[in-house]
């Protein structure tokens, strides 16, 4: 098996941004997040929890979502909470460029 047998239906490669952190928030949950900034998510950022392995694409507004956040990170409400309180610091207004 080789390149040619796959059917490509994207293959693209681009400097990225990656903020790596680490900390605890008021309610005693820590978190291990790897935050990447890229064009690819229409001013999106990929969020992975390096925990638990599970990623979202999110942008400010999906913190504004009941629900989203848990259920992208399989946490629990107050851990969701603390999440959001976080994120709302560093994901910023998505700007679309088209």
């Amino acid at each position: 098996m080789d390149l040619t047998d796959f059917d490509f239906l994207s293959d693209s490669t681009e400097q990225t941004s990656t903020r790596f952190v680490t900390f605890v928030s008021p309610g005693l949950n820590r978190f291990d997040l790897a935050i990447i900034t890229t064009n690819r998510f229409y001013g999106k950022k990929l969020v992975v929890d390096m925990q638990s392995g599970r990623s979202g694409v999110l942008a400010y507004d999906d913190l504004e979502e009941e629900g989203v956040i848990a259920s992208v990170f399989r946490i629990d409400e107050e851990q969701a909470a603390d999440l959001s309180r976080f994120l709302a610091l560093v994901l910023g207004e998505v700007h679309f460029t088209d």
